[in-house]
């Protein structure tokens, strides 16, 4: 069923897009989250085998940052496209992406397959973690196509209203993921190597799936490959670079702390980046939901945007931020009354527990602004306004860098998971001053520029199909 982006009332639309898509990003999470469970739960390796995982979840994410660089720059694209009553730019905009999409996972294959050991190592793996990183992460990295496919092209889906659809797409890899596991971990005997595969298989049903909807399934636009449209591409590439940042800097960040804390954690360097492991899968349970509740409700900024009506996008924003921080809300309750018992998922080494409760409830002290910080960012983003938004993330990294860099000098390694919750707690705060100050004069240049002939009544019928 397709929303009706332009008509429907304000708080039904954001619950029926926002829900779905925030379903979609938490079961996405299943993807790492359920590996890393069976892992650690591997007899006599587990642990070290969790470690070797957590080194390369933060590479594996940014390697689908790129999918991101293209579909979140692509599907606003398209949705303010569909606005304005221009299908053929929206189709474009569509097949452009998927082309860019393709010619990139095939890149990241070629350029990073040669170097995934050195990488490793120089991103946390020790002597005793490198033989199970390495073999996670040979084999995804050769699943790099499905994965960036499913995911990027997904947001074609959402962009034009069908974010049910949408869902059942992440569910068909997240279900295939759950399924395939222990088949391969344990009934097969294959262990670390097992729960690649079982991934890749899992990304290749999805990509599948979404494919089909695209190709086949009757939309508002349907994917047709077209030559590439230069301008097109270096548009796409702009709306999407934002976000790439993002998702790019948090695996940095991740990758960062691995670092750090195998520097300053010197004897209990395993044991600490152990914990961050598991801490870093509750922060994807915290920002993947969250992302699928601000990233997928762009396409109703960005399609009110393209149809000049500013009072929906205004409208839209506020009710979409209150969302996202009734979110942050219930997850922040859900760590100081149910944290313990996400850990017992990974480990049952009593070490383990409380070294990864302790981290988790550090990073996650200021989670409630984030919510904030995340729908200013992505309504930015949706709006076109990419150098606000860019800037505005690039601040969030600074503070984290700054005091990831400064915190285990005074105060030991433990103390570098508090540079998540400090840049948590004071990038909201400005990005809230800057948006307040500036979104009005993005709308008001927005009236300035629609045509005088400009028919409500056609976008009523575009939207619907």
């Amino acid at each position: 069923m397709q929303n009706d982006l332009g008509k429907d009332k304000i708080n039904k639309l954001v619950f029926a897009i926002a829900i779905p898509c925030m379903i979609a990003q938490f079961v996405n999470v299943l993807y790492s989250v359920i590996d890393r469970i069976y892992i650690g739960h591997i007899a006599e390796i587990g642990n070290l085998a969790l470690a070797g995982i957590g080194v390369c979840g933060p590479i594996v994410t940014m390697i689908q940052a790129f999918a991101s660089l293209v579909g979140v720059g692509g599907a606003p694209l398209c949705a303010i496209a569909l606005g304005e009553k221009d299908q053929r730019k929206a189709r474009s905009f569509m097949s452009n992406s998927f082309i860019l999409l393709s010619v990139i996972s095939l890149l990241v294959v070629v350029v990073l397959y040669p170097w995934q050991q050195d990488m490793l190592y120089l991103f946390g793996a020790s002597d005793a973690t490198i033989p199970y990183a390495q073999s996670y992460f040979g084999i995804y990295l050769l699943g790099t196509p499905f994965a960036l496919l499913s995911i990027g092209m997904n947001n074609f889906i959402n962009c034009q209203g069908y974010a049910k659809t949408g869902m059942i797409s992440v569910l068909i890899g997240a279900i295939g993921n759950i399924i395939l596991d222990p088949i391969f971990i344990y009934m097969l005997d294959m262990g670390v190597a097992g729960a690649a595969i079982a991934t890749v298989l899992s990304q290749l049903l999805s990509c599948i799936f979404v494919l089909g909807v695209l190709f086949k399934q009757r939309l508002t636009v349907n994917l047709r490959l077209e030559p590439l449209h230069l301008d097109y591409c270096l548009q796409i590439l702009k709306i999407g670079f934002t976000q790439f940042i993002i998702i790019a800097f948090d695996n940095i960040m991740i990758i960062a702390m691995n670092m750090t804390l195998k520097f300053y954690g010197h004897e209990q360097a395993d044991l600490l980046i152990m914990a961050n492991t598991v801490a870093q899968s509750f922060m994807l349970l915290v920002t993947m939901p969250l992302g699928g509740i601000s990233g997928g409700t762009q396409c109703i900024l960005s399609f009110n945007y393209g149809a000049y009506q500013v009072d929906r996008v205004k409208q839209a924003w506020k009710y979409i931020s209150k969302v996202c921080i009734g979110f942050e809300i219930i997850m922040f309750a859900v760590v100081w009354l149910a944290g313990r018992y996400f850990v017992y998922l990974f480990s049952s080494d009593p070490v383990v527990i409380e070294q990864s409760l302790t981290a988790i409830r550090i990073m996650t002290l200021f989670i409630i602004p984030l919510g904030l910080q995340y729908e200013l960012v992505d309504g930015l983003t949706a709006l076109g306004a990419v150098r606000l938004s860019l800037p505005l993330s690039f601040f969030r990294k600074g503070i984290y860098f700054a005091a990831l860099l400064l915190l285990p000098c005074f105060f030991g390694a433990t103390s570098a998971f508090l540079a998540q919750s400090i840049s948590d707690l004071i990038a909201p705060i400005v990005s809230s001053i800057v948006v307040l100050r500036s979104v009005d004069n993005i709308l008001q240049w927005r009236l300035q520029m629609k045509p005088i002939d400009f028919d409500k009544e056609q976008n009523e019928q575009c939207t619907q199909g």
